[in-house]
């Protein structure tokens, strides 16, 4: 990493033909590498602005991972090596000299899964200090080729909850991350028998041992959903279908509710039948995609669904494909409004 944000990445790979390099997370360009005397192949990039980027290199046609750097992307599997570039001033999700919270690992038997599963808890820095104090509750879903952990490594979901919490941009809560996959695969966490289980999970697993275990205020007002495309559509179904559970409902880059012919009284029946009783319930209903998402036209095409019926929601968009890039600006604007008492 060079002061000017330029980048310089190399690999030895003396007896290779041919090397190139895949910056960034959003449809990258192979980019072609040069090799030295040495057998060492190298390339320079940028300047390139602030930001959590991933790489891989290609090699002979076998893509690779950076085996010099240990900071990955993973999730089912490895999936990218990760360069971070610093902003002056910091950026809104990297790590700041403000108060931190903390973050619980926590496993639990899975009732409709019968096996032990792994979940995150994100406390805030004055859960400690306020030992009489109760919070309000986020969970926080994941996407597809993901698990518990990549919401607050990939996300910097707490960091970027840091950072709100010391501006006083946002309310102190817990942020629950739990894993999105009946079988680690796409299809076990977005198949209609899948976010069955997955919501029995929650209602009978999860949510208890929250709150069992933790401070939380009680009821549906002190109750967030939200998540990321795969766990977008969980979210915005379980929500849904449960605001006696949940008062605030979110969903980022959905691809169910952005496919063609998405039917939402499959999803949710009767939920555009009662605008006035969803309305009364809904205490906020956040949608977000990233603008070069190829999910945006559906996005778009629910919000004018939700408009015809008087749902009262909110949408909003980033610059953007399918990325996590997305994902951290839309999680910070989610967190500075759900649990407002204005909202």
């Amino acid at each position: 990493m060079h002061p000017d944000r330029h980048i310089t990445f190399r690999i030895r790979a003396p007896k290779a033909a041919e090397v190139t390099l895949s910056f960034g997370a959003w449809q990258p360009a192979p980019q072609p590498m040069q090799k030295d005397n040495n057998g060492v192949w190298s390339i320079t990039i940028g300047p390139v602005e602030p930001e959590i980027y991933t790489y891989t290199f290609t090699v002979d046609g076998v893509r690779m991972l950076d085996m010099a750097n240990p900071h990955l992307k993973t999730g089912t599997g490895l999936d990218a090596s990760v360069v971070e570039v610093p902003g002056s001033p910091p950026r809104f999700d990297e790590v700041r000299n403000v108060p931190h919270g903390a973050i619980h690992i926590r496993s639990y038997p899975s009732t409709p899964l019968k096996r032990l599963r792994g979940l995150y808890v994100y406390v805030p820095p004055n859960y400690d200090t306020e030992p009489g104090r109760k919070f309000p509750v986020l969970y926080l879903r994941h996407g597809g080729g993901d698990n518990e952990a990549n919401w607050s490594e990939d996300g910097r979901a707490g960091v970027i909850i840091d950072n709100l919490l010391a501006a006083r941009k946002a309310v102190p809560m817990l942020i629950v991350m739990t894993n999105g996959m009946t079988d680690g695969t796409w299809a076990g966490g977005s198949s209609a028998q899948g976010m069955e289980i997955l919501a029995k999970e929650l209602f009978e697993d999860v949510i208890p041992l929250v709150e069992k275990n933790y401070r939380v205020l009680p009821g549906r007002e002190n109750r967030a959903i939200t998540g990321l495309s795969m766990g977008g559509g969980q979210a915005f179904t379980i929500g849904l279908r449960n605001l006696d559970r949940f008062a605030w409902v979110g969903e980022f880059s959905s691809g169910l509710v952005s496919e063609v012919g998405f039917d939402i009284d499959k999803q949710v029946p009767g939920f555009l039948a009662d605008a006035e009783s969803v309305n009364r319930k809904l205490r906020m209903f956040w949608l977000g995609c990233g603008s070069d998402d190829p999910r945006f036209p559906g996005q778009l095409d629910l919000v004018d669904l939700l408009k015809k019926h008087n749902i009262r929601h909110e949408f909003h968009s980033t610059p953007g494909g399918h990325e996590w890039k997305v994902w951290r600006h839309l999680l910070a604007a989610f967190l500075q409004e759900v649990f407002r008492p204005g909202n």
